[in-house]
């Protein structure tokens, strides 16, 4: 299992040890295979110095219009997660704030690629914006970083059949029921991560025990019952069967993941797991009552195994 990377916050205070790197830049929303490319080109550049990550917590987007649905692909820790088997040494993650988006272009150049990261290199995605009002473009970035003597790489978008490869094409897939054709984009399926908490416990009465995970700031999927992996914190990764939605047949209202774990007994409240989506069964729906809705979660299951071959 590759190292996870350093995880860095304060760019005031980057350690000696994490300066002279070659440094891929972009907010890295569901660090999928066009991120990819973005460090590829970082280290195939230089490949003696370190590889770095500068990226944004909380996403710009976020911070600018709170109001938004969820929409996150990738929270940090799963960044650091997909991070790590790229061959990234460190990340930083940095606050994005009033202040961060009031910094001029010209000193985010100076002051944090150049004077916080002493960067030797930067690798980008063809449209990354940067500094107050997005008034940085990779032409000011490239003209920057030449006058210190920074070298860069501009990556030109990847696609696949479908086109361009982006954040925003994986979040409608997924929200339209597809995640076989998102994992294809991110290369590797895409997971809801969070803490296993309390529900109401009626899984259990009804012979489907279920983990439940709260979406917080992840994006939520189509609504419907998945075929599934649940990876857990000792790195077990086991297979099942999830609904995402507010299960109006038993009146909930707020939209959660509730995932069944085949063949497994054990306690994971407070534990953080990863419930990755395999393939969509169906869409959520009411039924006439709670005979009929464990009748069908029995046939979700069954298919869910076949599917998985569990």
């Amino acid at each position: 299992m590759a190292a996870a990377p350093l995880l860095l916050q304060d760019w005031r205070a980057v350690p000696p040890a994490a300066r002279g790197a070659t440094v891929a830049l972009g907010n890295f929303d569901g660090v999928h295979r066009g991120h990819h490319a973005v460090l590829a080109a970082a280290h195939a550049a230089r490949p003696d110095l370190p590889l770095a990550v500068l990226t944004f917590e909380p996403h710009p987007r976020e911070f600018f219009r709170p109001g938004d649905p969820p929409f996150r692909l990738t929270l940090l820790p799963a960044k650091l997660a997909a991070f790590g088997p790229l061959g990234c040494a460190t990340v930083l993650a940095l606050p994005f704030d009033a202040a961060l988006a009031a910094l001029p272009a010209e000193a985010f150049i100076h002051d944090i690629l150049h004077g916080a990261l002493g960067a030797r290199h930067l690798a980008c995605g063809a449209d990354f914006a940067f500094g107050h009002r997005r008034g940085g473009d990779v032409a000011m970035l490239a003209r920057g970083a030449e006058a210190l003597g920074i070298g860069i790489s501009v990556v030109p978008p990847v696609a696949d059949d479908d086109g361009t490869i982006s954040s925003t094409a994986i979040r409608r897939l997924l929200q339209d029921g597809y995640p076989e054709r998102a994992a294809a984009k991110l290369g590797r399926p895409w997971e809801i991560s969070g803490p296993v908490s309390h529900g109401d416990k009626r899984g259990r009465t009804i012979g489907f025990p279920t983990a439940n995970v709260p979406l917080g700031r992840q994006l939520e999927p189509a609504r419907g019952v998945y075929a599934v992996q649940v990876a857990l914190a000792d790195g077990r990764v086991v297979p099942g069967v999830a609904n995402i939605g507010a299960r109006p047949t038993v009146g909930g209202t707020e939209s959660r993941v509730e995932a069944h774990l085949f063949d497994f007994a054990g306690d994971l409240y407070e534990q953080e797991v990863g419930v990755r989506l395999l393939h969509f069964l169906r869409e959520e729906r009411r039924f006439p009552g709670l005979d009929a809705l464990v009748a069908q979660i029995g046939e979700d299951a069954a298919a869910a195994r076949r599917l998985l071959g569990a």
